[in-house]
């Protein structure tokens, strides 16, 4: 006779095991039931608000969530954090953002989940590099270094794809020759010229406001 799942007895075992986003599959393995049992216990708490679908086939426990950083890695594979959302974890950038943006090799995409936009935004070949895991709360994040978030975002401003849109830019936080070395790989030999730009505005007098 199978047996049947308990939600407090699920919910505690995903917790030990730090499986705060899971797919089906990935519950399937850890409960050892069959696929019905899996797609009917997830479906039916989803309903009843103890899972949280973030699209078809990933989900994460209400009372436990991921970070968005994490979700983002997932949402979308393979992908890096990078652009602003890698700018303003580093503090290279003060601002707020508002979406959690991504490099990715594959398709340009953009999803909502948990109220929170998430941005992949594809790079070409061998531009997808420059990324390295660390640890974020309960988490494995991938995200790029600080030089090649920097990279990536000055590659759509040199496209055009992207206004500059931050004047100010902590670049203590930056080796400008690695930052350069990154560069290259795009082979857009105006980026250098944005490189220096940004390098002449972060020594000009800060607006009072």
């Amino acid at each position: 006779m199978k047996r049947k799942l308990k939600l407090h007895q699920v919910v505690k075992k995903l917790k030990e095991k730090k499986m705060n986003l899971f797919t089906p599959i990935e519950f399937k393995r850890v409960f050892d039931v069959s696929n019905w049992a899996c797609r009917w216990f997830i479906k039916n708490h989803v309903k009843g608000g103890d899972f949280l679908k973030l699209r078809k086939g990933l989900y994460v426990l209400a009372d436990y969530p991921p970070s968005n950083y994490f979700i983002a890695n997932r949402l979308y594979e393979p992908s890096y954090i990078s652009f602003d959302a890698a700018l303003s974890f580093y503090g290279i950038i003060p601002e707020t953002i508002y979406a959690i943006t991504s490099a990715t090799p594959k398709t340009t995409r953009e999803y909502e989940a948990a109220n929170i936009r998430f941005i992949y935004h594809k790079l070409k070949k061998g531009t997808y590099a420059g990324y390295k895991t660390i640890k974020h709360q309960d988490n494995t994040i991938l995200i790029a270094e600080p030089e090649k978030a920097l990279a990536d975002y000055l590659y759509f401003i040199e496209l055009k794809k992207r206004d500059f849109s931050y004047e100010r830019m902590d670049l203590k936080k930056i080796k400008k020759t690695k930052l350069k070395d990154y560069a290259k790989l795009f082979k857009r030999p105006k980026m250098n010229s944005l490189i220096e730009k940004i390098y002449v505005q972060s020594r000009c007098p800060k607006r009072v406001y």
